[in-house]
């Protein structure tokens, strides 16, 4: 018996876009010190900077999520931070193969909007996927019903207001992943998920070799 991820358009799509993502790395350290300078500009001018590179996460993480997903059983999947859609697919492929349950979706770049939602289209999973455009401060503002399933990808400085933002809407039991924890800018989010006054076991979770993803489960009953 297959998974959703072992359908021969989502394996080809996500070989391709893994390839691609490999092929822009060059390009990424060549332009290293430019995009350094974007340090200080808005979330949304650093969006249409990076407009055509993925910064996915690699495909253990992608893997890990779809299990996490398949365990937990979901039924609303909330991603902060789409890029070109390598990590949705891998959510709404576990919460198709789970049967039931949807994946919300945030993104800021209108040019990744557009590539990665003919992507889902092509690919069979438009129709669990729900893609908001903009400010996700914004956007999740009218998110309906409660949140079983986050994944924080975005912009660094925005990984707590977003999880304050969905905090109220978190079932017990819910799931937060944070990818890219060893980042310095990240301190403050992780102080955060690790101070059990907060309601939050907290778990570091090696997702490369230089870098790990911190899952944190919503602990209050």
């Amino acid at each position: 018996m297959s998974t959703t991820l072992q359908n021969p358009r989502v394996a080809a799509a996500l070989d391709r876009m893994y390839a691609e993502a490999e092929a822009q790395m060059a390009a990424l350290r060549e332009r290293g010190a430019d995009f350094a300078r974007l340090s200080s500009a808005t979330a949304q001018e650093r969006a249409d900077a990076l407009s055509e590179f993925y910064l996915p996460v690699t495909p253990d993480a992608g893997r890990l999520l779809y299990s996490l997903v398949r365990a937990a059983r979901p039924a609303t999947v909330v991603e902060f931070g789409m890029s070109l859609g390598i990590s949705a697919i891998h959510l709404a492929a576990a919460v198709r193969d789970n049967g039931a349950g949807r994946v919300v979706t945030t993104e800021l770049s209108a040019a990744k909007v557009a590539a990665a939602s003919r992507t889902f289209a092509e690919i069979g999973l438009d129709t669990v996927i729900t893609v908001l455009e903009g400010d996700a401060l914004a956007t999740l503002q009218s998110l309906d019903g409660p949140v079983d399933f986050v994944l924080l990808d975005g912009w660094k400085e925005l990984y707590l207001p977003v999880l304050e933002l969905l905090q109220p809407r978190l079932s017990p039991g819910a799931l937060v992943v944070a990818d890219n924890t060893s980042m310095a800018e990240l301190a403050p989010y992780l102080d955060y998920v690790r101070d059990a006054a907060n309601g939050y076991v907290s778990v570091a979770f090696p997702a490369r070799d230089t870098d790990s993803m911190e899952i944190s489960c919503r602990a209050v009953t």
